[in-house]
């Protein structure tokens, strides 16, 4: 039987829009709940322990300083690429032949390993430093170099003719850089040091810090009060920056910001070009995340583009290949269980214990391999 609407009356006619209209309302909420369960399961797909090594990575911070092949065999068994730096450090063989150990390295393995040249500050007095220097990039740019590095002697070690402590915003560096962006390499740069290196060792927050300084006095900057400050490196730095907006910068180290994940934010806010990697640093975010996990965890989520793997593994002719192996492996073991799971950890470098940060699939790609290479392309496979 039809219903003859005309013999409705109104408040009948209203009731029948407006049980309509909710039972719309709830077939719209369903479908866009169902649409963010989606989109949510999707989003946050997590690898287990058990994928460590079915996973490309990049170790961007090694250093190299042996014909010995260890290091790199580790990384083939353990899917790791990596790239070993050049630095004009004490210790270390000189630059020119760094590069040509990498060069040897980089030509038996290929799709392994790439390399980053340096620049010597030996003559930075001299008239001819910054031609000879930018000739030096030139042709190890021609031999491959991916990137350069510009170590901590700028504004620990370096000065000027007035014997005054040359900083990195120093104008003898603006063509340097200049060329270097001009050829599109990144600028990976150690400068400065941790927070901690300007406290007496008791105050330290991460042990590795206090053996390292206990090691080396000569770079505990809490006994060197006539050095620069802290803030003084972390400023330089900025002003470097500014004046050149345009390179694709790297600050070694977590940029000397590793004790605070708040100050990090504010450069890498401040800074579209920056990028950081987390050579040797990894422990201060476990030192945070003792008490402020979920700070560290936003923290990884809001700037996974910006965040890059690394551990700083240096390899000398004096060192037995077999240990670094081991320890390698180690390291990237309990660094990938710090970053994929959420299981609770501790670890030789802090006191304490916390649980890793448990970070989606999409969060670990970016750290561990595609920041890596918009920034090093060349260490791409083929």
């Amino acid at each position: 039987m039809r219903m003859n609407i005309r013999y409705w009356s109104l408040p009948t006619i209203l009731f029948l829009i407006f049980l309509l209209s909710c039972s719309q309302k709830k077939q719209n909420a369903a479908t866009t709940a169902e649409a963010t369960t989606k989109n949510k399961t999707a989003a946050e797909t997590y690898y287990t322990l058990d994928d460590f090594k079915l996973v490309k990575k990049f170790d961007t911070h090694v250093h190299i300083n042996t014909t010995d092949a260890g290091l790199i065999k580790q990384a083939e068994e353990d899917n790791f690429r990596l790239l070993t730096i050049n630095v004009d450090a004490p210790g270390y063989p000189d630059i020119t032949e760094q590069q040509r150990l990498a060069l040897e390295h980089v030509k038996a393995y290929p799709e392994r390993i790439a390399y980053a040249t340096s620049i010597s500050v030996k003559d930075f007095n001299a008239p001819d430093w910054q031609n000879k220097t930018i000739a030096y990039l030139k042709d190890s740019f021609a031999k491959g170099a991916v990137a350069v590095k510009f170590w901590k002697n700028i504004g620990m070690e370096l000065k000027d003719k007035n014997n005054k402590f040359v900083m990195v915003d120093n104008p003898q560096f603006d063509p340097i850089i200049d060329f270097i962006s001009q050829n599109k390499r990144t600028l990976i740069a150690h400068l400065g040091e941790p927070r901690n290196c300007w406290l007496p060792i008791d105050k330290m927050t991460v042990n590795g810090d206090k053996n390292y300084y206990r090691e080396h006095p000569q770079y505990h900057m809490y006994l060197h009060p006539e050095y620069p400050s802290y803030e003084q490196h972390i400023q330089a730095r900025d002003h470097m920056l500014e004046k050149h907006s345009d390179v694709t910068f790297v600050g070694a180290h977590l940029g000397s910001l590793e004790w605070s994940v708040d100050e990090l934010a504010k450069r890498l806010d401040k800074f579209p070009n920056m990028a950081v990697d987390m050579a040797a640093r990894i422990p201060h975010f476990q030192y945070q995340s003792v008490k402020e996990r979920e700070k560290v965890r936003g923290f990884f989520i809001k700037y996974q583009d910006r965040l890059i793997y690394a551990t700083d593994f240096v390899f000398n002719k004096d060192r037995n290949s077999a240990d670094v192996r081991k320890q390698a492996h180690e390291t990237w073991s309990r660094d990938w269980k710090f970053f994929a799971s959420d299981e609770n950890m501790s670890v030789p470098s802090i006191e304490g214990t916390f649980n890793g940060l448990k970070l989606s699939r999409e969060v670990i790609d970016k750290i561990y391999f595609q920041n890596a290479e918009k920034r090093f392309s060349s260490v791409n496979p083929k």
